[in-house]
Formats: structure tokens, C-alpha cells, sequence
């Protein structure tokens, strides 16, 4: 079977992270077709815009995606780029694994966390009024009437949206998530102690979710807390389900317990169309060096393996990163020790020892 995937290179180290994985993902064997769209910092001055309109056109069209880091322009009128794309798409599951693989110089071993953040709400929906304006003043207005609130005339506003159906949704992919990947437990993540309408309201509606799975254990934890009990004992947790903000903050938390963003990967999903991209930025400083480390970008293809049905062939890949990190040598400077960095392997050399190790296992 062939699969069409629609795959944005980036801007910054954003290419070279993206050759390197298209050619381990065509060493595995599967029958891809690439169509070659571009988004980003380099794209501004050609379009007018960081996101033309054919890129989208093209996730539509094919529903999944591949898509290295991008950089959003400066005064280019974009928040980012990477929120606009989910905006348009209704990408509103933010899928990141956090995996410990042996050779990697970290203190935590066993660690096998997988974050649901939900992509669309929360204080990242985009609401927000600047100090000074005529709406912000009309809103102190309205909370003066309302609350009985004097909010500061110099002050700036983000309006923290937590919907029902929102929250409804990512709380049923967590659970979902977890029982089609044979996963025991979905911990929720809130501030509803304090929050009690927006928290609150997620909070109520995972207690809702919950009972509809009765074989996956659920608990709900504070926020506050669950940053404590991540960094004492991260073993104890699964599947972990939160609102945007949340989710951002936990999942680079998790991605510092394995080894850093070189090693996280990332998935945005929704009910038309999934794209996969590493978590980490384009790294613009890094261009053109052959130094940065592929695997976050070459971890996502093998989440995308396993969102079209190849699985076998995405545990296979997996096993041959997982090797390379092992013996450490065929690897990038931020996954050896201090002391031997000055051996460190390019870009394109870890994605050679990546496909070495694909054909030792008969890919």
C-alpha cells in the first residue's frame, strides 16, 4: 500500500531534520509519496503570509502530515504558525510521548509518560485585549459592573477558555488513547481549586468521561502538585490529560525527565487530519551545521507510522533508534557526556546509523 503525506520541511534546522527523517522513513520500506509544501519564516516575503493557503489545502487533502519546526516572522501578524495551522484544522489533540530509551544521560530510568493536551482553548485561544485600548477599557467597565472589581486601568488582558465540548472531547481521546495502547490509568491536571468554572468545568467533565471507561483507572491531581510528583517519581504516572497551558508547561517538564526536546516528539490531531512534528523550535542559530539531533523529528514519523497501521514497521524503526541511543556513538552532542561531545555525529550521520540499524533488522 502507498500512503500520500504532505510534508513541510521548515525553516532553520527544520530541513536537515526533515531529510534525515524522510530517508529513515523511506529505508523502512513503506511506500510513501511526498508532496513537498512550505511554510514559515522563508516563505513570508513570497506569500505574504508564513501559512499560504496551499499548505492547508494540501493537509486537507491528504490528512496527514509530516512537518518540520517553523519560525514565525517578526511583525508578520501571526502568533505562531504552529497555532494558526491547528487552528484551521481543528487539530485539537496535542499528542507527546515521553519515553526513556537506555544510553540517554539522565537521572530518571523507567519513565513512559504520554501527555493529551487539549490544542484549541484555554489562554492560547487568542483572546486577549492590549492595555490601553477602547475594549480593554470597556471590559474593566463590564467587570466593575458585574464583579464588583477595580482592575487596574493599565492592565493587559487573556481570557482563559475552558468549554464543555471542548473539554469533553480530549478527555475522551486520553481515554481512548490509553485503552487502544493497552495503557492502566489517565491522570487529569487542573487548578480547579482556585479556577472553578474553567478548571472547574474540565475537571467535572473528565469525572464524567471517566466512568464510560471503568477499566482504566483515573485520579485527578493540581497542577502545582502534579509538577512535584512528576519530578519525584515520574513512574507513577500514564496517560496524563490537561487544558492547553497545562499541557505546554507538563509536556517539556516530561521531555526533561528522558533527555530533553531532542528526544520528544509530537503529534497534532484531529478528526480530518494529523500532523506530526518534533516539539522542539526551528533553532535558527543551528542552520546549515549538520549538529542537530533528528530524533524528536525521526520519533514523530514513527508516531505517524502508527497512525496509518503500519505498526510493525514503526516498532522496527523505534528498536533502531532505540539501538543507536544505546551505544551512543552514532549520536548528536546533546546526547553524549561532557566529555566525549567532542565525538559527537552530525544529522545526517545519526540518520545513517538509524538505517544502518533498520537493515541489520531485515527493513
Amino acid at each position: 500500500m502507498s500512503y500520500r503525506v504532505t510534508l513541510i520541511p521548515g525553516d532553520g534546522i527544520g530541513p536537515e531534520i526533515t531529510e534525515a527523517t524522510r530517508r529513515v522513513l523511506e529505508a523502512t520500506g513503506v511506500a510513501i509519496s511526498w508532496d513537498v509544501v512550505h511554510a514559515g519564516a522563508d516563505v513570508q516575503e513570497e506569500f505574504g503570509t508564513p501559512l499560504p493557503e496551499h499548505v492547508l489545502q494540501s493537509i486537507r487533502k491528504n490528512r496527514v502530515a509530516l512537518k518540520g519546526p517553523v519560525t514565525t516572522p517578526v511583525g508578520s501578524g501571526f502568533r505562531s504558525v504552529n497555532v494558526a495551522m491547528r487552528k484551521a484544522l481543528d487539530l485539537y489533540v496535542c499528542l507527546r510521548p515521553c519515553k526513556s530509551y537506555h544510553g540517554v544521560p539522565t537521572p530518571y530510568k523507567d519513565v513512559d509518560i504520554v501527555i493529551v493536551r487539549e490544542n484549541t482553548e484555554d489562554l492560547y485561544a487568542g483572546i486577549e485585549f492590549e492595555k490601553g485600548t477602547p475594549q480593554a477599557g470597556e471590559l474593566i467597565k463590564l467587570l466593575a459592573k458585574t464583579h464588583g472589581v477595580a482592575v487596574r486601568a493599565d492592565s493587559g488582558f487573556s481570557i482563559k477558555l475552558i468549554s464543555e465540548t471542548g473539554s469533553r472531547r480530549i478527555v475522551h481521546f486520553a481515554f481512548s488513547y490509553a485503552r487502544a495502547n493497552k495503557r492502566k490509568k489517565v491522570t487529569a491536571v487542573h487548578k480547579a481549586n482556585i479556577m472553578k468554572f474553567s478548571d472547574g468545568l474540565f475537571l467535572s467533565v473528565a469525572r464524567e468521561v471517566a466512568k464510560e471507561y471503568p477499566d482504566i483507572e483515573f485520579e485527578d491531581r493540581i497542577v502545582d502538585n502534579m509538577t512535584m510528583q512528576l519530578v519525584k517519581k515520574p513512574q507513577q504516572f500514564d496517560v496524563i490529560v490537561a487544558p492547553n497551558l497545562y499541557g505546554d508547561i507538563l509536556s517539556d517538564l516530561c521531555a526533561g525527565l528522558v533527555g530533553g526536546l531532542g528526544l520528544a516528539p509530537g503529534a497534532n490531531i484531529g478528526d480530518k487530519a494529523a500532523l506530526f512534528e518534533p516539539t522542539h523550535g526551528s533553532a535558527p542559530k543551528y542552520k546549515g551545521l549538520n549538529k542537530a539531533n533528528p530524533m524528536a523529528m525521526m520519533l514523530s514519523g514513527v508516531m505517524m507510522l502508527r497512525h496509518i497501521g503500519e505498526e510493525d514497521t514503526a516498532d522496527r524503526l523505534e528498536k533502531a533508534i532505540a539501538d543507536v541511543i544505546a551505544e551512543g556513538k552514532n549520536v548528536t552532542y546533546d546526547l553524549k557526556p561532557e566529555a566525549e561531545r567532542a565525538q559527537a555525529m552530525g544529522t545526517s550521520e545519526v540518520a545513517d546509523a538509524v538505517i544502518e540499524k533498520l537493515r541489520e533488522r531485515g527493513s
